[in-house]
């Protein structure tokens, strides 16, 4: 079993709350952290099994020009590890 780790984060909007995984570039969002986190771990899952399964790459990080990370740090809440674990099987 193959395990990722991809880092997300939880933004502060005026009406509620994003999350962001800066390693793929995928965005959620919610009414609470906790749900906007609970979305961006969902939306991230999705994302994997469908690039997986059109033999697609999945590493496509956020440009370091737009990461809250370097851009905003004041408005991140909170920089969480995302845990992927895939198992992965070779055929012909």
């Amino acid at each position: 079993m193959s395990k990722f780790v991809f880092t997300g984060i939880i933004l502060q909007e005026e009406d509620g709350y994003s999350s962001l995984c800066i390693d793929l570039d995928i965005a959620s969002q919610g009414d609470t952290p906790e749900e906007a986190k609970f979305n961006l771990i969902e939306a991230v899952t999705l994302y994997l099994e469908s690039a997986i399964d059109s033999n697609l790459p999945f590493i496509r990080p956020v440009p370091e020009e737009e990461n809250p990370l370097r851009t905003n740090p004041s408005r991140v809440l909170e920089s969480f590890n995302i845990n992927v674990d895939l198992e992965i099987y070779a055929y012909v």
